[in-house]
């Protein structure tokens, strides 16, 4: 019998990665994540603009010849052979199917690799993705399609000193390179933290180290923060915890162990995005300190408004481990993982637990929450809004002697605005619909109506005078403006004549006679005491159950 073997065409580079990685920011990380694998200490990456050219160095352990050819060329090799996780400086391999290499071809036209080792001499070769693609079009083998040679020029003001590694030059980057460097550096501080977690790994980008001062912005405008499982994280050490403007801290602990990380808000939506882009900072899984899942809450999203508040990062190493849970883009993780799933059913009550205490946190701080959140009744939150705003307009800048005070005699009235900003409202409103009502139903004034009106009309000539005032100050002078609630129900809604006992007797009038007291001292700004709140609450629920009834009563 005959024997066969399998013979790849070259579109299999295609098929199995090329064309799957797109960003500009994946490639960068796929070759960090090699020189992180070939135990660099160093990665120094050179970007020029202008000339449109990507160079990426490192000092890992370089590549022999035959490590070029049977290693780094052939695609699906993994170093995780024989059960081997880790490097020989012990850190845990991120590469695992051998095909992100994949990703270095995406970019540029012409992709140059130069490599050695400390024993050896630079080897390497030039992949050019024209040539490629013809080679993809003629459908030639993988042992048909030959490398073409990587002149030692190209490189000569980088390899003077370089013991070992390997350089990677990217030549006319597709597309250009339309992102700015700040924004490169603020993206590798983020999205590479493996970086800032290993004092033995560094990164340089145009000669400047990236480190959590690359952050710094963005510490400078986190308010809250939580932090899970004790993390360790020196974003949190260097940047967040000295930082004054974090104004609430808290620690939680969340299972399946190993979970590690945090969880902060910014004071604004818009103080999470990346500048000079659309794209945003968000809460994001990292396994083995490289980024594996961008934006985690959008697989338990409970679309809050506090979500676009957030940002974080979640570290759980043991997605890492035998099994292959992550997609061929290696930009995500495979959805239906079991694992994976129990890690989200862990952050379920994390999240819902940050929702409550950022609600509570804000409106402490006078500042607006979560409008759908229930803890306080909507009518109650609109209140503080409200007062948070008119307060504002009283408290002194920032640094001003008399700020700290005055903050705090703002404070001690919230709970009482609260209170009467809202109690003020329902006497606005049931008392000009009583008057509304009175008008369409063409009641009669009572001589006793007609006298209270007199009275406070005389009252108010006489202070007007007193005022110099020559304008009219209430818009209705039918004489209704000047009854208040007791002597609008009085013409309503009040016991028969014939009734011995009138406050036995449900009615508008009965309530109002006790709704007065308190009401008048509340429309005069005082603070009420807890069983006149009690009683104005109290009351006016009866009140309002009448008023709806006689409104809605043709």
């Amino acid at each position: 019998m005959s024997t066969f073997t399998f013979n790849i065409s070259l579109s299999v580079l295609n098929h199995l990665g090329r064309n799957l990685y797109r960003s500009f920011i994946t490639v960068l990380g796929e070759a960090i994540s090699n020189a992180w694998d070939a135990d660099a200490k160093n990665v120094w990456i050179y970007l020029d603009k202008q000339e449109n050219l990507l160079l990426i160095k490192d000092d890992g352990l370089g590549m022999t010849a035959s490590d070029f050819q049977d290693k780094f060329l052939k695609i699906g090799y993994s170093k995780r052979k024989n059960g081997v996780n880790r490097t020989a400086l012990s850190r845990p391999f991120i590469g695992r199917k051998g095909i992100g290499k994949l990703a270095l071809l995406s970019c540029a036209e012409r992709i140059s690799i130069l490599t050695k080792t400390r024993n050896t001499e630079y080897v390497g070769g030039t992949i050019d993705n024209r040539g490629l693609d013809q080679a993809i079009t003629n459908d030639l083998t993988p042992q048909e399609y030959l490398l073409g040679d990587t002149s030692k020029e190209k490189f000569s003001r980088f390899i003077n000193n370089h013991e070992s590694g390997t350089i990677l030059f990217f030549d006319n980057i597709k597309d250009g390179i339309k992102n700015t460097e700040d924004y490169l550096k603020k993206v590798i501080a983020l999205y590479f933290r493996f970086s800032l977690l290993d004092n033995d790994f560094n990164i340089y980008f145009n000669n400047q180290l990236i480190g959590t001062d690359q952050l710094q912005g963005l510490a400078d405008k986190s308010q809250f923060l939580w932090i899970i499982n004790d993390s360790k994280d020196p974003y949190l050490n260097e940047r967040i915890l000295p930082n004054s403007n974090l104004k609430k801290l808290s620690r939680l602990d969340i299972q399946p162990e190993g979970v590690t990380g945090f969880i902060a808000t910014v004071n604004k939506p818009k103080d999470l995005k990346i500048i000079t882009t659309d794209e945003k900072v968000s809460i994001d899984l990292f396994v083995n300190g490289r980024l594996r899942e961008k934006d985690i809450l959008k697989h338990i999203s409970s679309a809050s408004v506090v979500e676009s508040y957030m940002y974080g990062q979640i570290h759980f190493n043991k997605l890492d481990d035998g099994l292959d849970r992550f997609t061929t883009s290696r930009e995500g993780i495979i959805s239906d993982d079991e694992l994976f799933k129990d890690l989200l059913e862990s952050l379920r009550p994390i999240i819902r637990r940050i929702l409550e205490d950022w609600d509570k946190w804000r409106i402490e701080l006078r500042e607006d929450g979560d409008s759908e959140n229930k803890r306080i009744t909507r009518k109650e939150r609109k209140s503080r809004e409200l007062f948070n705003v008119i307060s504002d307009d009283f408290i002194p800048p920032a640094g001003t002697s008399e700020r700290d005070k005055i903050e705090d005699w703002v404070k001690k009235l919230t709970e009482d605005a609260q209170f009467n900003l809202s109690t003020y409202g329902e006497c606005f409103v049931s008392e000009n619909l009583l008057r509304m009502y009175i008008k369409d139903r063409s009641v009669p004034l009572s001589t006793k109506a007609t006298n209270i009106i007199d009275e406070y009309k005389a009252l108010e000539a006489r202070n007007k005078g007193f005022g110099n005032l020559s304008i009219e100050i209430r818009q209705n002078n039918d004489g209704l403006s000047y009854l208040s609630m007791n002597d609008l129900t009085d013409l309503v809604d009040k016991p028969d004549s014939k009734v011995s006992d009138p406050n036995k007797v449900a009615a508008l009038t009965r309530d109002a006679k006790e709704y007065k007291p308190v009401r008048d001292a509340m429309a005069h700004t005082a603070l009420l005491t807890v069983l006149a709140k009690n009683k104005l609450t109290s009351t006016y629920e009866n009140i309002k159950a009448r008023v709806k009834q006689l409104l809605n009563n043709p």
